[in-house]
């Protein structure tokens, strides 16, 4: 018998919503790309990972980060990486189900100037790759709609990156896994889905969404999962995200 209940995972789900760990995408500091969702299972353990790709201005670069939620964490942090025994302990005790991975998919940021991408730029380099920059009416073409016209602002370019490059711009599979046991396996990923708006108090168990994902968690059953409200993870539902 699985030893984790439903109320068990939305439990820790809402906590981490109330912390500010469970991912927030109108996040007033990230201007929204992409997101993604993972849920991994063994007869023992439950995981999600959620993945948002974006931008924001305080970081300077665009980045991705790889949120794990689950009742077995490994690869965590250690006394080392704080300032004293009690500062490493008080972390575990803060975040005893959840840990984040920040992820760089496009390399170094000599093609930024202040926050807009550089006029002389002509390629970035992502997961490796050189990747040429589209012409301007490319954007249009996928809805982004630009600041300037002239001149396309780095979040449109990462809006244009998730629309065309997807799988490079978010997490491998072995970054999904970083914080997992070898023992868990996927069993559900998410393009999109219906998201909470954790800015306005609304928490994981109060969706229909991940109420049904919990329950997939607990039976390894993903015929739970029939959604009726509509998807809102892609990034013009959020129109606030990045405006801080």
């Amino acid at each position: 018998m699985f030893p984790h209940s439903t109320e068990d995972i939305l439990r820790v789900l809402d906590l981490c919503a109330s912390n500010y760990s469970f991912p927030m995408l109108d996040n007033g500091y990230i201007y929204l790309a992409a997101t993604r969702l993972s849920l991994f299972r063994s007869e023992s353990d439950w995981a999600v990972t959620t993945e948002v790709f974006g931008f924001s201005p305080r970081a300077g670069v665009p980045d991705l980060c790889i949120a794990t939620f689950a009742s077995s964490l490994i690869n965590r942090k250690e006394p080392k990486d704080y300032v004293n025994i009690e500062a490493w302990r008080a972390y575990l005790d803060r975040q005893p189900n959840n840990e984040s991975l920040f992820i760089n998919p496009i390399e170094g940021e000599d093609w930024i100037f202040e926050e807009a991408l550089m006029t002389c730029a002509s390629h970035v380099l992502l997961r490796g790759h050189l990747t040429s920059l589209p012409p301007l009416d490319a954007y249009l073409k996928l809805g982004i709609e630009l600041q300037d016209p002239k001149s396309p602002m780095v979040y449109e370019f990462c809006r244009w990156l998730a629309a065309t490059h997807r799988d490079q711009v978010l997490a491998t599979e072995a970054e999904q896994r970083h914080h997992l046991p070898d023992s868990m396996v996927k069993i559900m990923q998410l393009d999109d889905w219906h998201h909470p708006d954790t800015v306005t108090g609304e928490v994981p168990s109060e969706t229909e969404t991940f109420r049904q994902l919990a329950e997939v968690l607990v039976s390894g059953d993903l015929s739970h999962y029939k959604p009726s409200e509509p998807p809102n993870t892609h990034w013009s539902n959020w129109p606030d995200g990045g405006t801080l």
